[in-house]
């Protein structure tokens, strides 16, 4: 069974109550459930992690490397800004989807700049929380745990 790691950075933890009208209503619980959920279908193994702390998704993604075989992140507001974590991604060798759950290109203009994106073998965004499953199916196909 192929592990893969959804890693989830600062403020996704007030998924439901911050800025609702941008993010929607459901909660970070409510996708690692249907994340797990849909996992376990396509017979993944997966770790579901959050940090408010850049140096924890960057010691998650240094774990990764030595049992995963994918990466889904959403670095929220840490895509625009850390040159850090884009290094960690670097020395990862398998297939990383980058997650926005809203569409950044909409957004205010320093949200256009990604510095995970070069390294991503695939970018969603503004799917909402849907999009996390569609980067579960895609990582599933990349490390050839299935043709979903």
């Amino acid at each position: 069974m192929s592990l893969i790691y959804v890693l989830n950075g600062p403020n996704l933890n007030l998924l439901g109550k911050r800025q609702p009208h941008i993010y929607g209503h459901e909660t970070l619980a409510d996708i690692e459930r249907d994340c797990r959920a849909l996992a376990t279908s396509l017979g993944l193994e997966m770790r579901f992690h959050q940090s408010n702390r850049e140096y924890e998704l960057i010691d998650w993604v240094h774990e990764a490397r030595e049992t995963a075989s994918g990466i889904v992140i959403n670095p929220a507001a840490f895509t625009h800004t850390s040159v850090a974590i884009l290094d960690a991604l670097s020395a990862f060798d398998h297939p990383i989807i980058e997650v926005h759950i809203s569409n950044v290109h909409k957004r205010e203009e320093f949200r256009h700049h990604s510095y995970i994106s070069p390294i991503a073998s695939g970018v969603i965004a503004g799917f909402g929380t849907q999009g996390y499953q569609l980067a579960i199916r895609r990582l599933a196909t990349l490390i050839g745990q299935t043709k979903a």
